[in-house]
């Protein structure tokens, strides 16, 4: 029952394979005795799709203790406003510790949150332990203690509370059952006289005035976030009923204008299109280029021209990959380029027309995962291209097979580029185009340094350059 209700809440909910899902089952499955163990309540929550929101797809109550929850939360929304420490746990994939959390029924709790992870090491739930960290009798003293004056509304208008709450930028409204306006801080009697053209808003009805807060009051929730978008206005409100023994039902709401935060999210998201549409027009106009290189070439060129126009279209095309890598992924913000598949790119789309070679090109990425940005990952397409070039023009004179080793090395705080082949070898390296570009881009792009390596068969060439905020390693 328990795993069936796990699967059935993912596969509804969720993006996680049916791999992932297996995983929380298991733990689902378990979850009950890590709750009579520890005396504590136990969660497991998932992200919903697409959305900053999660749901809680399992959940086991200690065997003999007070309850803290009245009714079952399987299948209930969790916010973050209310539950930040399961969103940083999803966030930042580490153990979250609160020491006094409020439930929604108003116990104090301490609260841990671990995150579930898969075999790739991504998130994909988080284990949640609750325990109450104070009794029944003084949980029941804390809301007596709230509740200073007869009314919520004398609360807020009589009490410190009022002083605060003209201070808060958030919007504050409390209405009674009637659904009438009792109380609005200063922020608030602002909102619904800017949305309803009306001055004189206490003491009447709210849906009345506002009539978009239907749906909100109409959710049968006592805690409830909305965002919605009205008259120009974005708007987050949270809805808080506020039940009291022998007193009336009444609604907070805590209104908070995001209007410019979304109307900045708009601007970055033009912004990521502009940017995609620049890297396709840059791609595409390499690639416009490359096309006439080649209708030059199948046209007729001179024999001693032939090398130059092959070397120029491998330049291109080595920059190119670094737009084709870039466009491939989803977020356009996302210039990242990884070199290892850089590299590779390169090597699959290199002309080695004139060269007449069986040439074996391996690539040894050591474990390694290298990022940087597509400035930094432009030279080193470069340096990439001109160093395999320099192999294929020189290293193999007089044979007809070779190979070509491109290793990459993280050593401490530095990334090391090994190009070395198995061919004629050079005893005195000679200043040519190529290898004044790869100075170049070692020295002014990447700060590092550019060397020849002796050796008695065949060259070897490296380049070394730091790691930073613009190049990164990981392992794989």
């Amino acid at each position: 029952m328990v795993k069936a209700t796990v699967e059935q809440l993912c596969k509804q909910h969720t993006e996680l394979t049916s791999q992932d899902v297996k995983i929380l089952q298991e733990m689902a499955f378990s979850l009950q005795t890590y709750a009579d163990l520890s005396d504590s309540y136990m969660f497991i929550d998932c992200k919903l799709k697409p959305s900053n929101q999660a749901i809680v797809v399992a959940e086991a109550f200690p065997v003999g203790s007070t309850p803290l929850y009245t009714n079952s939360v399987i299948g209930k929304i969790v916010f973050e406003s209310f539950e930040p420490g399961v969103f940083y746990s999803y966030r930042n994939g580490k153990k979250s510790i609160i020491q006094q959390a409020m439930t929604q029924e108003g116990i104090l709790v301490h609260q841990t949150v671990v995150p579930i992870k898969n075999t790739f090491h991504q998130v994909i739930g988080v284990l949640i332990s609750e325990k109450r960290v104070i009794s029944p009798q003084q949980s029941d003293d804390i809301k007596r203690f709230s509740v200073v004056t007869e009314t919520a509304e004398d609360q807020l208008t009589n009490s410190g509370l009022g002083v605060v709450s003209d201070l808060l930028m958030e919007m504050l409204i409390l209405t009674d059952a009637s659904n009438r306006l009792v109380y609005a801080n200063p922020s608030g009697l602002k909102l619904i006289s800017e949305m309803s053209g009306k001055d004189d808003v206490l003491n009447r009805n709210l849906l009345e005035i506002l009539p978009f807060l239907h749906a909100v009051y109409e959710n049968k929730e006592d805690v409830f976030v909305f965002e919605m978008t009205i008259q120009n206005k974005s708007l987050i409100v949270k809805k808080i009923r506020m039940r009291e023994k022998n007193k009336s039902q009444e609604t907070l709401l805590i209104v908070q204008d995001i209007t410019e935060l979304r109307t900045k999210e708009k601007e970055l998201m033009m912004k990521s299109v502009v940017i995609k549409e620049i890297h396709h027009r840059v791609k595409n106009n390499l690639q416009t280029v490359a096309s006439l290189i080649r209708l030059q070439m199948r046209n007729g060129l001179p024999v001693e021209s032939r090398s130059a126009f092959e070397e120029t279209l491998n330049r291109i095309y080595s920059i190119s990959s670094v737009y084709e890598i870039i466009l491939t992924k989803e977020d356009a913000d996302d210039d990242d380029v990884n070199i290892i598949n850089l590299t590779r790119k390169i090597c699959s789309t290199m002309v080695l027309n004139e060269y007449n070679l069986k040439v074996d090109l391996i690539i040894e990425p050591n474990s390694n995962k290298i990022i940087t940005t597509s400035k930094k990952a432009v030279s080193i397409a470069l340096i990439i291209n001109e160093l395999i070039q320099n192999s294929l023009k020189h290293a193999f004179q007089d044979k007809e097979e070779g190979i070509i080793d491109v290793e990459f090395i993280v050593d401490h705080d530095f990334v090391e580029l090994h190009v070395s082949d198995n061919g004629v070898g050079m005893k005195n390296p000679q200043t040519s185009l190529g290898t004044e570009i790869i100075h170049n881009l070692v020295t002014n792009d990447l700060n590092g340094e550019f060397l020849y390596v002796p050796r008695e068969i065949g060259t070897h060439a490296v380049i070394s350059f730091p790691l930073g905020a613009e190049v990164e390693t990981f392992d794989e």
